[in-house]
């Protein structure tokens, strides 16, 4: 069965609808190419979901360990290279203080994040700069 849906709505525009829940997004071309930049672009989906899959198999991690885990935030900047263009580096800061991890337990988060999927499925030229805070 099919992921998702995605429809093209013209001027740049597509709507993606994931279809065993029905959730939909809009994706615009970003506006330093040609687009309106009113939502995300496909290369930010790509960007936002590295991040969004560190946190989500630390989850996974620590569930499937019993360790507490009771906060994460991440932010993403995406650097954009040409010729051709492409997504050339992410710059990923993940902030998960207030979990009272010792250095054994950190040291593991960090290896689970690192081996998610999506991390697992970009070309290796993307540059990947990563800094945790605990």
């Amino acid at each position: 069965m099919a992921t998702a849906v995605v429809e093209y709505l013209g001027d740049l525009r597509t709507k993606c609808t994931h279809l065993k829940s029905g959730v939909e997004l809009i994706t615009d071309a970003p506006t330093d190419n040609n687009g309106k930049g009113e939502s995300f672009s496909p290369t930010d989906l790509v960007a936002t979901a590295y991040a969004s899959c560190m946190l989500t198999i630390v989850g996974i991690f620590c569930n499937s360990k019993d360790i507490k885990f009771n906060h994460a935030r991440a932010e993403v900047t995406k650097g954009m290279g040409s010729g051709p263009r492409r997504i050339s580096s992410l710059k990923i800061t993940i902030d998960f203080s207030g979990n009272d991890w010792d250095e054994k337990v950190q040291k593991r988060i960090i290896a689970a994040a690192e081996a998610c999927p999506v991390a697992k499925s970009v070309h290796d030229d993307m540059e990947i700069t990563t800094t945790y805070t605990f």
